[in-house]
């Protein structure tokens, strides 16, 4: 997780959480990390917690690929460890999804790679979050530049209506059915139209 302010990267938060199991080995084939990464450098998960409550302060813009997931996650990392204050803190925040920006500008498929692909950014390991952070940085500034709408889409998530929505709805995230399109939408064609 990156913090930025005025465009300027303010701190990079990157931690392994102690799962107190092995990981299945499946696991550290994709991502590289290992069991003893985890317990000679992971935190208990209620720092995670806490450190999170600290960082996720009202009007923040969180911006994630496919949104809907990271916010997921943090809701019930938060739930377990701040039930009464939970539902408040996610919903305070502002939330960016750039894979509903980038259906409405390319077509499929739309994973965070096929973005870096397509603006031509450099790859990373895509098994990492740091590292997912660091490309996704790159994607959301090349959305930017190629048009900027992107305050447009926030609390906005599209979502497939062949699948419909995955998981929880959020109360504070306006749900719309995304069809895939194969070019740029005209500005007035855009998801978050009204």
């Amino acid at each position: 997780m990156f913090t930025l302010e005025d465009g300027v990267i303010t701190e990079e938060y990157d931690k392994f959480i102690k799962i107190n199991e092995p990981l299945p080995p499946k696991i550290t084939q994709i991502t590289s990390i290992t069991d003893d990464m985890l317990n000679n450098e992971g935190v208990s998960e209620d720092i995670i917690a806490q450190d999170l409550k600290e960082r996720l302060t009202k009007g923040t813009l969180m911006i994630a690929h496919n949104t809907h997931f990271d916010l997921s996650f943090i809701y019930y990392l938060l739930k377990r460890h701040f039930p009464d204050e939970a539902d408040e803190i996610v919903s305070n925040l502002n939330w960016l999804d750039t894979v509903t920006v980038f259906k409405d500008r390319k077509c499929y498929p739309h994973k965070l790679i096929d973005a870096v692909h397509h603006y031509g950014i450099k790859e990373v390991n895509f098994h990492r979050a740091i590292d997912d952070t660091k490309a996704l940085y790159e994607v959301t500034k090349a959305l930017k530049n190629e048009r900027d709408d992107l305050s447009e889409y926030i609390n906005i998530f599209g979502y497939n209506p062949k699948y419909g929505v995955n998981g929880m709805r959020f109360s504070f995230i306006e749900y719309k059915a995304q069809y895939y399109s194969n070019y740029l939408r005209p500005s007035d064609e855009i998801l978050p139209r009204k």
